[in-house]
C-alpha cells in the first residue's frame, strides 16, 4: 500500500554550523554563560513524562535534545556538561552515546556534570518552566523567574541581546531547515484538504495532517488548530462534527528534529466548493494577505507590514458595502480590528513565535514598544526588516459573538444588513512563511495551494 505523502526524511544540519554559531556567540558575548537545555516535564506522575524537547537557546547552538545539559561559555570557550548515561538506561531507552562520543560528535569539549562549577555570576536565560529554572537556579546560586525576558538586567540583558542579535537574521543551515519544515508542513495540508468531509469530526482531518508530520520524522511545532470555528483564535478542541457549508480552519506546522518550525494557516470548505458569500470573502482575505506579502523587503518596517494589511482589509469592507464611510478615516479609528484584531505575524525560526520567550525585547527593535490602538497592540514584531529574517504573514476576517454589541463606538460604520450576507464565514485565516531576500521576499510555503480554484479542484480530487 502506497503511503498518503512522499517517503522522506529530515536532513541534519552539519557539525559545522553549531561550531560556527558558537564562535560568533563568543565574539558577541565578553563574559562567562551558561544557557541550559531544561528538563523533561511530567504529565501525570513523575515516570510518565512529555517527549522533552530541549530549550531553543541551547538548540540553536548544539542541535541535539540533551535533557539536562548545561552548555558554558567561559573566557570565549564553549563547554557542555551533562550526566554520563546510567547503566540501565540502555534497557528502557536504547543505546545512548557516552561523554566522549558526543565530544566526537558535536566537535565540543562534553564533561560531566560533576566537573562543573558556576556562581551567580554567569549570564543566563531562565527556562520558561519553573522546574528547570529552578534546576538552573541551583547551579547559578540565584533566583531565576521563568522566561522573564522584560526583566533581564545587567549580564543577563547583554547575553539576551546578544543571541538576539544571532538569531533574528538566519544562516544558511537554518533556512535549510526552515524549508525541510515547509515542505512537510504543505504535504500535511495537503492531506488534510483532501481528507475533509462533512460528517466527520475535525480531529479526523487532525490526525492526518499529523500523521504526515511524524511518518516524515517530524513532530508539531505547535498545539494544531484544526475547527469550523474559525472565529477562536486559538481553538484548541478537535471534537466538533464538520457540515456542509462550513469552512475548515486549519492552523499546522512542522518541526525539524532539530526544533525549526513551519507554521501554515489554510481555510477551505467542508463541502467541494465554496459558497458565494465564502468566496467573496475568502478572496479579500487573500488579497490582504498578498498585499502584505507584497510590501515585505528588507529595510521596510513589520508594523508597516501589518498596517498594509489592515487598511487593504477596510478598503474590502468598505468596497462590500460591509462598512461605510472614507476607508482611511475608518483606518485610523480602528475599523480593522472588528474582524482582524490580531497582528499580521511574528518572527519564525526555532519556535512558532520564535525568541517569543523573551518577551518583545526580540520582537522589538530597541526603543519601541507596542501601541495601544486598537489592531496593533497586538503585533508581536515591530523590527525593519533584513535578509534573513522569516516572518508569518496572517490576515484574518472573523466575526466574533458579540461583535456588534463590543464594536462601542464604531458601532455605526457596521451595515448590519450587508454583514449578515456574510453570516456563514465564522472565520478565515491565510498564513504563509516568508523569507526576506535582498530583492525582497520568498514564500518558502508557496506550494499550498490558496487559490479558491485550487483549493475546490483539491477537495473534489479528494
Amino acid at each position: 500500500m502506497s503511503l498518503p505523502f512522499p517517503e522522506y526524511w529530515p536532513t541534519p544540519s552539519p557539525t559545522v554550523a553549531f561550531r560556527e554559531r558558537r564562535r560568533r556567540w563568543a565574539e558577541r558575548f565578553s563574559g562567562n554563560a551558561v544557557l541550559a537545555a531544561g528538563l523533561s516535564r511530567p504529565r501525570n506522575f513523575h515516570a510518565s513524562r512529555f517527549p522533552f524537547r530541549a530549550e531553543s537557546h541551547f538548540l540553536y547552538f548544539v542541535g541535539r535534545h540533551l535533557e539536562g545539559a548545561l552548555l558554558v561559555l567561559r573566557e570565549g570557550q564553549p563547554t557542555l556538561y551533562l550526566e554520563p548515561p546510567h547503566p540501565d538506561e540502555a534497557l528502557w531507552s536504547g543505546p545512548t552515546p557516552s561523554l566522549e562520543q558526543l565530544e566526537r560528535e558535536l566537535e565540543l569539549p562534553v564533561r560531566p556534570h560533576a566537573e562543573l562549577e558556576l556562581d551567580e555570576s554567569y549570564a543566563t536565560l531562565p527556562p520558561p518552566d519553573a522546574e528547570s529554572a529552578f534546576w538552573l537556579s541551583e547551579w547559578c546560586g540565584r533566583e531565576l523567574e521563568p522566561a522573564s525576558g522584560a526583566l533581564l538586567e545587567g549580564a543577563d540583558a547583554a547575553l539576551a541581546d546578544a543571541i538576539i542579535e544571532l538569531r533574528l537574521v538566519h544562516d544558511e543551515w537554518a533556512v535549510a531547515q526552515l524549508r525541510q519544515a515547509a515542505q512537510v508542513t504543505g504535504w500535511a495540508h495537503e492531506a488534510g484538504l483532501r481528507g475533509t468531509r462533512a460528517g466527520r469530526r475535525e480531529a479526523t482531518v487532525r490526525g492526518l495532517m499529523e500523521g504526515v508530520i511524524v511518518g516524515c520524522g517530524m513532530s508539531t511545532s505547535y498545539n494544531s488548530i484544526v475547527t469550523v470555528h474559525g472565529e477562536v483564535l486559538h481553538a484548541e478542541r478537535h471534537d466538533g462534527v464538520m457540515r456542509a457549508g462550513e469552512l475548515l480552519l486549519c492552523d499546522v506546522g512542522a518541526e525539524t528534529p532539530e526544533g525549526w518550525a513551519g507554521d501554515v494557516t489554510r481555510t477551505w470548505p467542508v463541502a467541494a466548493q465554496f459558497s458565494e458569500s465564502q468566496r467573496v470573502m475568502y478572496e479579500l482575505v487573500l488579497e490582504t494577505q498578498r498585499a502584505a506579502i507584497a510590501a515585505v523587503a528588507p529595510g521596510v518596517r513589520y508594523r508597516d507590514v501589518h498596517r498594509v494589511a489592515a487598511a487593504t482589509l477596510v478598503r474590502g469592507l468598505t468596497r462590500l458595502g460591509v462598512l461605510r464611510g472614507d476607508p482611511e478615516e475608518l483606518y485610523e479609528r480602528g475599523a480593522a480590528a472588528l474582524f482582524f484584531p490580531h497582528g499580521v505575524g511574528h518572527l519564525l525560526g526555532l519556535d512558532g513565535h520564535d525568541m517569543e520567550g523573551l518577551g518583545d525585547r526580540a520582537g522589538y527593535a530597541p526603543g519601541r514598544q507596542r501601541s495601544v490602538a486598537p489592531g496593533d497592540r497586538y503585533l508581536r514584531c515591530d523590527r525593519d526588516l533584513q535578509p534573513g529574517m522569516v516572518v508569518t504573514i496572517e490576515p484574518g476576517f472573523y466575526q466574533r459573538d458579540g461583535l456588534l454589541a463590543g464594536a462601542g463606538a464604531l458601532r455605526d460604520v457596521i451595515v448590519e444588513a450587508e454583514l449578515a450576507r456574510f453570516a456563514d464565514v465564522r472565520g478565515v485565516r491565510i498564513e504563509d512563511d516568508v523569507l526576506v531576500v535582498p530583492t525582497g521576499s520568498e514564500v518558502l510555503t508557496e506550494h499550498l495551494p490558496k487559490d479558491v480554484a485550487e483549493l475546490e479542484a483539491r477537495r473534489r480530487a479528494g
